[in-house]
């Protein structure tokens, strides 16, 4: 009995050696830490950091009240920074379609060439951010509203395609096979096998994707791509921060409204 005691093993929930690797897994954690936040603070001046919440007090401060009398100013640039936004979106989803197709497994005539093309616009329109390609419309065509709506449209390309074409390969099967029973061609089978079963994620994700755009249309005017960021730019410019409050206001208000308009749209489609 005591030499049956005396070999048993006492049960634990990590071996010495796991506890160990996970030991110095989190050293080297902290070690890549502290690295990191060396490299990211060589040139930070901390006397201003340790000012900025007066800094941020002062400002506060001056942005109260608001000058409302500036609202009426901001009804034109606003109306702009909707129609960027409803206009790159619709460019972005009538280019998004037929990269979608061409990118879904089921749907792509090729699999070797025009497949791995379509995922590539796709990966390179969501790695640019829509104010890196408004800086380079803005560029090319020039200050205005349509480098806004070309910078917004660029943007949705990548978010519309691999969302619908992910849709599309997650159509059911059995449908596709039923029609191509009947002898239909590919045009019809897409027609009625695919589209139909894909409808409704499409529209919601062409809202979805107009409200997202609503918000990022307003900061296209720092760069010169219209809408009412020009005006808080030119109000940051001056100090106007009376200004800058009631055109952050407005912004914040706009895009709570078309959270709920887009909500309500996706909850009626879906």
């Amino acid at each position: 009995m005591s030499d049956i005691s005396h070999h048993s093993q006492i049960w634990q929930h990590r071996t010495p050696r796991t506890r160990l690797m996970i030991w110095f897994g989190w050293l080297a954690l902290v070690a890549l830490f502290v690295w990191c936040w060396q490299i990211m603070t060589q040139s930070t001046i901390w006397a201003f950091v340790t000012d900025a919440p007066r800094q941020a007090a002062d400002i506060g401060g001056r942005m109260f009240p608001p000058k409302w009398e500036y609202l009426p100013e901001l009804m034109l640039p606003l109306w702009d920074t909707i129609n960027i936004a409803t206009l790159g979106t619709i460019g972005g989803v009538i280019m998004a379609v037929p990269v979608a197709f061409l990118a879904a497994r089921n749907t792509t005539p090729s699999v070797a060439i025009l497949r791995p093309i379509a995922l590539f616009i796709i990966v390179a329109s969501r790695s640019i951010n829509s104010l890196i390609w408004a800086l380079l419309l803005v560029a090319i065509i020039g200050p205005g509203i349509l480098a806004g709506i070309v910078a917004i449209a660029l943007r949705s390309i990548g978010f519309v395609g691999k969302l619908l074409y992910e849709a599309i390969e997650e159509t059911d099967p059995r449908q596709r096979e039923a029609i191509e029973a009947t002898g239909a061609g590919a045009a019809q089978v897409l027609s009625y096998g695919i589209v139909p079963q894909v409808m409704p994620a499409f529209w919601g994700i062409s809202v979805f994707r107009w409200d997202i755009n609503i918000r990022e249309s307003t900061i296209l005017g720092l760069v010169g791509a219209g809408g009412i960021g020009l005006k808080l730019q030119a109000s940051l410019n001056v100090l106007a921060w009376g200004q800058v409050t009631v055109i952050l206001l407005l912004i914040l208000a706009t895009v709570v409204l078309s959270e709920w308009v887009s909500a309500k749209i996706r909850h009626a489609i879906i």
